[in-house]
């Protein structure tokens, strides 16, 4: 399948078909021609022009005020993406790469970037031929661009830096050698355009909210499971309850809860007692807001992945090339903040859950588990979902309320969305893990009851039985622990 990259808008859905159809990109002609018309727009600007234009003929950040000769822009441009290329720590995961790749195409394509086409074109054969630069994930403040991890992105197209290319880990120059590809020799502004920008926050922030989207549905599913494991009482998802304070995320979780639990036998049966610990009683409250938290975010991060974030900005028919702060990351930081105690939340009301289940209550056995105390059952299955909420506890402290002066002072508010963003992907992946916990031990606890839980509930845990089978008697566990977490993500 072909993409096209087009000034239409672009959603999060629209990026979820893009990846999983493993769709080749082109330029429309549309997009091509606005390419074509800034780069020559932005050649004959600096001809013409009698003034610095910042970053096209001066010196970044602090050094704004030095102005380069016309014989050395090119150079400028490569001293910048070499000299930027600063990154640490763990490596940036392959998906995310490919996000990067595909959002810096969608940003610099639209007309106000002032690359050559021939640039584009390459990111372009990057992302169809399956070339991932390695890029890492400290490095960038979140503010004048995502500095480090673009300039790690951008080496290649210099024939620097390093690639991981159809399983192997080859240099930019042995890339060029096996794709018979030159160089990209950049022209002015071209450094700066690929550097500035909110790719490296905003492939996290896709790739995150994607999977929240599906863990958001497994967490009402999970929870319906443990509801009846628990003998839970149906009332509190009562649409009555919800019209009078109608939170639209509260109102769609109980109607969710209710389409979960219908036909349930569980649910149906007279109860001894007349009310469930707010864990359960409270799923469409506390599920709802972090699903109110998602859907707030989806809306700003799909503004800003069709948003033109690098700086300076072209405006040919004004004859404008205005140097402003489209890339900080203030918006995206936010909102990845945001979304952290939203998915840590999710991950805590989970563990609760839990946590009732093996507490050997309501006729169930103690740990969930026949013969307690000969066997020990689901007891530190519970622990590690514990453990797992309070590192999420620690993780959802915001980084958006941090910033350091870089630059000698000249950037001295800065956003910390990178650091957002990979605190927020932990979180994510300990909701995964957690929410894996909460369906294996619902599972285990259904089967202890006589009755059958809801049509929907029973049929994905028969699916999970092909899997997962009941635990009779004390076995090692994490590796159902790891299939359970993998049935959740894979279903």
């Amino acid at each position: 399948m072909i993409h096209q990259i087009t000034s239409d808008f672009l959603s999060l859905t629209d990026i979820k078909q893009i990846v999983d159809s493993n769709s080749k990109l082109e330029l429309s002609q549309e997009s091509a021609q606005k390419i074509i018309a800034c780069r020559e727009y932005l050649d004959d600007k600096i001809k013409r022009s009698e003034r610095p234009i910042y970053g096209i003929n001066t010196g970044f950040g602090s050094l704004c005020n030095t102005v380069i000769d016309n014989d050395q822009l090119g150079q400028l441009q490569w001293n910048l993406v070499t000299s930027h290329a600063c990154g640490m720590g763990d490596e940036v995961p392959k998906e995310m790469v490919k996000l990067m790749i595909l959002l810096k195409i969608q940003g610099i394509s639209q007309g106000h970037s002032g690359v050559q086409l021939a640039t584009v074109q390459r990111l372009l054969d990057f992302y169809n031929e399956g070339v991932y630069p390695v890029i890492y994930e400290q490095g960038s403040l979140g503010a004048s661009g995502d500095l480090a991890p673009l300039a790690h992105l951008s080496l290649p197209l210099l024939g620097e830096g390093e690639v991981d290319f159809k399983g192997e880990r080859i240099s930019g120059k042995q890339l060029n050698h096996k794709m018979d590809w030159e160089p990209i020799q950049l022209q002015s502004k071209e450094g700066l355009a690929l550097l500035n920008g909110t790719q490296f926050m905003s492939a996290y922030a896709t790739n995150l909210l994607l999977r929240l989207k599906h863990l958001k549905k497994w967490s009402n599913l999970a929870a319906a499971a443990s509801l009846d494991a628990y003998d839970g009482r149906v009332e509190p998802f009562d649409h009555l309850v919800h019209q009078v304070r109608p939170h639209a995320g509260q109102l769609s979780t109980a109607k969710t809860m209710l389409e979960n639990l219908e036909g349930s036998e569980i649910v149906q049966r007279d109860k001894a007692h007349v009310q469930d610990p707010y864990c359960f009683r409270c799923i469409p409250q506390v599920h709802g807001a972090s699903s109110d938290a998602i859907n707030y975010a989806i809306g700003v991060v799909e503004t800003e992945i069709n948003s033109v974030t690098d700086n300076p900005t072209i405006f040919i028919e004004d004859d404008k090339v205005i140097s402003a702060g489209n890339f900080h990351g203030q918006p995206l930081a936010l909102v990845l903040d945001f979304l952290a105690i939203a998915t840590a939340e999710l991950a805590s009301i989970s563990e609760r859950r839990v946590y009732k289940l093996v507490s050997g209550t309501r006729e169930l056995p103690a740990f969930l588990v026949k013969k307690p105390g000969l066997n020990s059952g689901f007891m530190i299955a519970q622990y590690s979902a514990a453990s797992a909420v309070s590192q999420n506890k620690q993780l959802a402290t915001p980084a958006s309320v941090d910033t350091i002066d870089s630059s000698n002072g000249q950037e001295d508010h800065v956003s910390m969305g990178a650091n957002a963003a990979t605190k927020l992907k932990r979180v994510v992946d300990n909701l995964e893990k957690i929410i894996g916990v909460e369906w294996f031990t619902a599972c285990q606890g259904l089967d202890f009851r006589t009755e059958k839980s809801s049509v929907k509930v029973e049929a994905m845990k028969a699916k999970f039985r092909f899997e997962v089978p009941f635990i009779e008697e004390d076995l090692v566990m994490y590796p159902l622990m790891a299939k359970s977490r993998e049935f959740v993500v894979n279903n």
